[in-house]
Order: C-alpha cells, then structure tokens, then sequence
C-alpha cells in the first residue's frame, strides 16, 4: 500500500514568537509551563506518520490533545510552525499561494462537526457549491451533485432545505459536498459527534459502505475511543500535542504504548471493535465430500479434534462432520455426505464479535467464517466470542479451544 500524505516532525504553536518555543518544549517543558511562562500555547509538537492511500485513519484524543490543531495543518489552514507535509511526494507547507488553492480544491475537502450548510440553498445547491466556485457548467456540476446525493442515500430530497433535513440527513449533505469535489483526501473532523447515539452508528456504518465504494484516503477525528476502533484501519492517539502511539485498532488493543492509553480503552466495548478475522483460528484438517469417511475419521484423530469441515474444490463449506457420526456411518456403510450436517452457522471474517453472540450461542457447532468468494478461512467457537468480550488472550482460548473441536 502506497503512501498518500507523510507528516514529518510537525509543530503547531500559537503566540508571537512561535518558533522560539519549539527548542523549549523539546527539553521538555510541558505546555501549561510554556502557556504561563510565555503566552504562547502548543497546539502540537513533533507529530509525525505516513497514511496510506485508501486508509480510514483516526487521529483521536480528548480535548486539548491537539487532534483539531493537527488536521488544520494537513489543508494548511494552520501553517505548521515545524515541520513537512508530504502529499505525493510534494511538500505542501512550500506551496505558493497558487499551489495551496489548486491542492484545496482538486485533492483534498473538509467536512466539519457543525454541518456548514447555507440554509438558504437547497442540498442541491448545498452540494453544488464548490463545484459553482471552480466553474464547472451547470449541467455538469448537477450531474456530479446527483450522483453523489444518491452515493450518501439522499435521493429524492434535492430540493429540500437544511432546516426541513434531521441532523444525521444534514451531515450526509456536508458528505455530498465534500465528495462532489472528488477530492483525493477526505478530512473528517469530529463530523458525527453531533448527532443522537443511533444517527452516529448509522452514519459510521454508512461512512464504511461509501469507502469500500469509493476507496479514498480519510483521515477522520473523533474523541470516542469505540467509533476510532470502529471505523479506522489504523488510529494515532494524541494527548497534550504530541502523539503517543499508532497502529492498528487490534495492536492499541494488544499492546498499549502506555498507562494513558491503557486507561484511555479500558472501557472500551471490545464486541463492537473486534470483527470475526480477529478471534477466528485456521482449522488443521478439513476433508473433502470425496474423501469419505474413514480419511474424515483419521484427519480428527491425527489432529485430536472431535469435528472437522467439509469443503468442496473452492474451499466453500458443504457442512461439517463430528467423529461420532463419522464412526457410526462406517458401521452403517452411509457416505461422508450421508452424515454431514449443513445446518451450521457462516459468517463472513469483517463481522463484529458482538453480533456473533447470538449465532454463537444457539449453536453446538463452530461458526464457520468466510472470506472472499465464500471461502473458508476460520472457525469460531463460543469461547473465542467470550475471550474477546472479556478481553483474554485469545491465543491463549484458540489454543485450548483448537484441542475440542474443529
């Protein structure tokens, strides 16, 4: 995966002397010190990371940890006081005037918190606008403006004004218009802290139905650990201006860089967070309706398990066999497909653990989980849903559970 943008060693103060502060906080005054000693306030210091082309990536903190100040910086409305920005290999804060409206405009747009809609245009107007400022014909920009009222699921209240939308309708205009720019970095700043809890879930499932359309790279701000884990690839966590880890939502999770961030997820709800691919294990044997019984019966006893899948040449699953009916079929000369039982429970690798919890417990067999093409690449057992809940290692419950059943 390429690289999109690149910040290197980015600082951002505020006050009079701004560059004079920087030496001062690198031997390690904090920022309240700088703020009462000199006036000046640090809004971030030596922020540093590469995001991916195509990536959700979460720079999250709570208030005053510089996450707001930081992707100011990444458009330029805040000029770096320290630091590069690399966009495509080009450093943005060496942008001429002209340079810095033409990367405005063509690569990358901004989404706020408080919607910024002119309540006096209609969503098509609304979502029009930055297309009427760069000159794009009027056809045209109705043409891109529709297309993109459809991608955010607002076909059919073009017309209508920002104070007939709910908040969650008027955010999914903000979207539009942020979209209708075919910007290749989308910025998201807080946009969903607003609205009611449901409207919020819904709008983060709908952020990730758009992205795995449209494939663009967004760097997305929030203060809530759980939508961070939910909706990024990768998360960056600030506090007091400087960023303390990234990785992963499952490495955060594993391995937390410090006692601030073990706090920070302690109250995490890890069912919402962690998905299927995260607790799932790779069975040691699967077989074959052609394999027949007695291989079936000898792949579980060489792997001391109770139960293995059946597949056919694509890896898709036809069922599963447990040992019992496995040795009761030779004794009765029935086929592998005689006995299998198809009535399992499949669930594919990007679902979240807290949605398998029913499926989970209403079975006896594992939960198959699937992966491109319906393949299958895992299994899950009651006790991998319950590890990750609980947050236990779950190599730990894979590796106990691998000796029961497959």
């Amino acid at each position: 995966m390429s690289v999109k943008m690149r910040v290197e060693h980015v600082s951002k103060i505020f006050g009079s002397k701004p560059k004079s502060i920087i030496p001062k906080v690198r031997d390690g005054m904090e920022k309240d010190q700088i703020l009462e000693e000199t006036g000046h306030t640090v809004g971030v210091y030596d922020a540093s990371m590469d995001i991916n082309q195509g990536e959700i990536f979460v720079i999250m903190g709570l208030s005053g940890s510089g996450k707001s100040t930081l992707i100011r910086c990444l458009n330029m409305l805040n000029v770096p006081t320290d630091g590069s920005i690399y966009v495509d290999n080009e450093n943005i804060v060496e942008y001429s005037p002209a340079q810095l409206k033409k990367y405005r405009q063509d690569k990358i747009a901004m989404v706020f918190q408080h919607f910024g809609l002119f309540d006096h245009r209609t969503v098509l107007g609304n979502v029009e606008y930055g297309l009427e400022i760069r000159g794009i014909e009027k056809e045209e920009r109705k043409k891109i403006s529709m297309r993109n009222i459809e991608i955010v699921g607002l076909k059919g209240y073009e017309d209508k004004y920002p104070g007939e939308l709910s908040g969650g309708m008027q955010q999914r205009v903000g979207l539009a218009r942020a979209l209708a720019n075919d910007p290749d970095i989308l910025l998201m700043d807080e946009p969903f802290s607003a609205l009611d809890p449901l409207i919020r879930r819904e709008m983060q499932l709908e952020l990730l139905d758009i992205q795995e359309r449209l494939q663009k790279t967004i760097i997305f701000i929030t203060h809530d650990v759980n939508e961070a884990f939910k909706i990024g690839d990768r998360v960056a966590v600030m506090k007091n201006g400087k960023v303390e880890q990234i990785g992963t939502p499952e490495a955060i999770l594993e391995s937390p860089a410090n006692e601030y961030i073990e706090n920070f997820i302690a109250d995490i709800d890890r069912s919402k967070i962690l998905q299927a691919e995260h607790v799932m294990i790779k069975p040691n044997a699967l077989v074959s309706l052609k394999d027949g019984l007695n291989v079936a019966v000898r792949e579980m006893e060489e792997n001391g398990i109770s139960s293995v899948f059946v597949v056919d040449r694509q890896r898709q699953v036809q069922g599963i066999v447990t040992i019992d009916d496995a040795v009761n079929g030779i004794r009765s000369k029935k086929s592998l497909s005689d006995v299998i039982t198809t009535n399992i429970h499949m669930v594919k690798k990007e679902e979240y653990v807290n949605d398998l919890i029913p499926k989970a417990l209403d079975s006896k067999y594992p939960l198959a989980v699937l992966g491109e093409d319906d393949r299958l690449e895992g299994f899950i057992l009651r006790v991998h849903v319950l590890a990750g809940l609980v947050g236990d290692d779950i190599e730990d419950s894979q590796t106990s559970a691998q000796a029961v059943m497959i």
